[in-house]
């Protein structure tokens, strides 16, 4: 069985360590705890690991966080995975900090890079982990909350986020989505 496994952010030094790059931040979570290795390829960085006899394709999009969608096209026909087994692991400002949703399908609930994927694989039915960035910014000011720095306390809490993210995408290559949708709930 193959995967591929989409984060959602934006390429450039200017966006490590922002919010709206947490997608970035879980693949190379898993990259690293499986022992993986980031090779540039068309439309981005991807790297192929394995986890309980499963193939993951992890891919770092290099598109934009609005153009997602071209990178996760193109990578889905040329290895053939379908869509239910194209991951893709995004920020959420509608979810409290820290909290994750782990849905097989859904509307792009304002994201951009959601939007282009729906607007490019032409289905909302692809299973994706949404991870809660919250919403303490005032009126106006989101675009700069989102792609913002994590705060101090916010780091403090990564590690955690990072490892459970984690457990639920190998929980759904393993044991399924139903099963993995309680592990992102927990």
């Amino acid at each position: 069985m193959k995967y591929l496994v989409t984060g959602l952010g934006n390429v450039g030094y200017e966006y490590d360590d922002t919010r709206h790059n947490v997608g970035f931040d879980i693949v190379d979570f898993l990259c690293k705890q499986l022992e993986g290795e980031w090779k540039s390829v068309s439309h981005g960085e991807m790297a192929e690991v394995k986890h309980k006899g499963r193939i993951l394709l992890l891919l770092k999009p290099n598109t934009y966080m609005n153009l997602s969608g071209k990178a996760i096209r193109y990578w889905m026909q040329k290895e053939k995975i379908p869509n239910e087994n194209s991951i893709v692991i995004c920020d959420d400002l509608n979810l409290v900090f820290g909290k994750l949703r782990l849905r097989a399908k859904g509307s792009d609930g304002g994201h951009n890079g959601l939007k282009s994927i729906q607007e490019l694989l032409g289905t909302d039915e692809y299973p994706r982990l949404r991870v809660g960035i919250g919403n303490n910014f005032s009126k106006g000011r989101q675009v700069d909350y989102v792609l913002g720095k994590w705060s101090e306390d916010e780091k403090a809490e990564l590690p955690h986020i990072l490892e459970k993210s984690a457990e639920t995408i190998k929980a759904l290559v393993t044991i399924g989505l139903e099963r993995a949708m309680n592990i992102a709930a927990k």
